[in-house]
């Protein structure tokens, strides 16, 4: 945008979020309940369907009818330990039936429930716990090589934490074990008074400023996103591909409640052992990014499994090769492009009915009163198939960040919000994302804020200078990649900034996986890198390494 644009101020954002809040009312998008009506309602109506929770360290089982009457156990004791509606309850666990139990409790207790994403290290983990003031955190003793314990250690200043809860053997002094929660201990739980637009979920996830944005979700947005089909007909048995600290990954547990769904969760991504379930469960359905999709398949044909009973399946979070949505056609699997983020879950979707045109090279049309406008620089819309940036709206539309300074330059007159991405709408209302302006890395689905890179590589004592951009990679869509000027004399490898970034204490797919050393970045006449030079060098490179095989 540039600086004359006319972002909403906080007065006429409020004023235009009641009016659109109204309207989803009157409309029957709202008013129907709160997340812990949904998963009541749907496990007294589909009591059977079975959770299968696939972990080589903690495999489990359960029918939604007793996950729920589990859930109420746990809430009761989280109700005794001081636990109101309101308080924040951080779950950074795998895909675990623990963490699934948490997730309906604390929504029970009317509480905020803050999914992190398992793999984050204390720094990321000890911003989020600030800014959320999480009083709760549950973690595992371990999951595979991370060691959780060391990791509570190494957090600093989070004062409103009171109760850590931590599942396995090793339990830390001061913290609550598990098995001790989720116990009768003659604790009955007393459901408080909720409202459908009190915040009950919030998610944090990477933009273009160093620190994570926190998303903040209410009953309503959250409801609406849950209760709508992702596909023309409802599946009854599915995989869950995303990790539970993403927000498909929290989306599915809704889902799996109120659609009744039979649910195979994996606690880490590994497609051999995904072909293997699917062929075994006759998996009817999933959703994930082009990563999982392309190395699922590639599995299956190396093992000789039989994936065809998936009829359908969602992808986004990156770009989608087309040839990729072609070869599972070839199949007889019907792959749809959606768009969407953790401020927006599913704007957009192509139909299973679509054409492969439509399904392979565009992002689908919105539905389920969503709304897109496309603007230029100034937030004035462009022609028809013209690019610009994304602006949305919608009631599954998240009600803005933890911090409200993020609001102000996030927001056109009409609560209209600037997604960050570049893309045009073509005369039959579908949507193609073309390019991002928002200055983030999506590595496998995640995204990852070039500034908190930046902000790490800069410590360096070796790096007078550095400029993160995405680089094109064939299985997890973009990497991470530097470009970095050196003080005069010094050398850097990546071997040396794997170590660097892990004394950072980030998540490890943060660092880059790619080092260029340059004597000078391009920039505008002020000054400024021009990044986008740097990533279409590297698109460049890459077209030229496929052209070359």
């Amino acid at each position: 945008m540039s600086e004359e644009v006319l972002y909403a101020t906080p007065d006429e954002l409020a004023l235009a979020r009641a009016e659109l809040r109204q309207r989803w009312y009157d409309d029957g998008y709202y008013g129907h309940g709160t997340m812990s009506d949904f998963m009541r309602q749907g496990a007294e109506r589909h009591p059977d369907v079975e959770l299968i929770f696939h972990s080589e360290q903690r495999p489990d089982r359960a029918t939604l009818g007793e996950m729920w009457e589990r859930a109420n156990l746990v809430a009761g004791n989280l109700q005794a330990l001081g636990l109101q509606r309101g308080d924040v309850v951080a779950i950074q666990t795998p895909s675990w039936l623990e963490g699934v139990l948490m997730f309906e409790a604390a929504m029970l207790c009317g509480a905020i429930v803050v999914p992190v994403i398992h793999i984050y290290g204390p720094a990321e983990v000890g911003f989020i716990l600030r800014q959320s003031k999480a009083k709760v955190l549950v973690v595992p003793d371990r999951w595979g090589k991370i060691d959780f314990i060391e990791r509570l250690a190494a957090l600093e200043d989070v004062p409103d934490l009171e109760q850590t809860i931590v599942i396995g053997d090793r339990i830390p002094p001061g913290a609550l074990a598990w098995d001790d929660l989720a116990v009768d201990r003659g604790n009955a739980f007393v459901p408080p008074a909720l409202e459908e637009d009190d915040v009950c979920l919030l998610v944090y996830t990477s933009g273009t400023t160093a620190d994570p944005k926190g998303v903040q979700h209410t009953h309503n947005t959250l409801g609406h996103e849950c209760r709508t089909r992702l596909f023309d007909t409802l599946e009854t048995t599915g995989m869950g591909m995303f990790p539970f600290g993403h927000i498909a990954g929290a989306l599915t547990i809704g889902r799996m409640f109120i659609h009744g769904i039979k649910m195979i969760l994996v606690d880490r991504w590994e497609p051999h052992a995904a072909a293997a379930l699917v062929e075994e469960h006759g998996v009817e359905s999933s959703a994930g990014t082009p990563y999982h999709l392309q190395t699922l398949i590639d599995a299956a044909e190396a093992d000789g499994r039989d994936i065809t009973s998936l009829r359908r399946m969602g992808t986004g979070a990156a770009a989608v090769p087309p040839t990729l949505i072609e070869r599972y056609d070839a199949l007889g699997i019907r792959v749809v492009r959606q768009y969407g983020s953790s401020e927006h879950p599913v704007v957009t979707s192509s139909s299973e009915s679509d054409s492969l045109v439509h399904r392979s090279q565009t992002d689908g049309h919105p539905s389920n009163g969503n709304e897109i406008r496309i603007v230029d620089d100034d937030g004035n819309d462009v022609p028809a198939g013209d690019d610009g940036e994304v602006a949305l709206r919608g009631p599954e539309q998240f009600i803005g960040y933890r911090d409200p300074a993020l609001d102000a330059t996030s927001y056109l007159p009409g609560a209209w919000f600037l997604s960050g991405d570049v893309g045009n709408l073509d005369p039959d209302g579908y949507l193609t994302i073309t390019d991002r302006k928002k200055d983030v890395i999506i590595r496998g689905g995640e995204n990852i804020a070039s500034k908190e890179v930046e902000d790490v590589l800069s410590r360096h004592p070796d790096v007078v200078e550095v400029a993160v951009v995405a680089m094109p990679d064939e299985r997890m869509g973009e990497v991470v990649c530097a470009f970095a000027i050196l003080r005069p004399g010094s050398a850097l490898d990546l071997s040396a900034l794997v170590d660097h970034f892990r004394a950072a204490g980030v998540a490890k797919q943060k660092t880059p996986e790619r080092l260029v050393v340059v004597d000078e970045l391009p920039r505008t006449p002020s000054g400024k890198v021009k990044k986008f030079e740097l990533r279409q060098q590297l698109r460049q490179e890459a077209k030229a390494a496929r052209a070359g095989r």
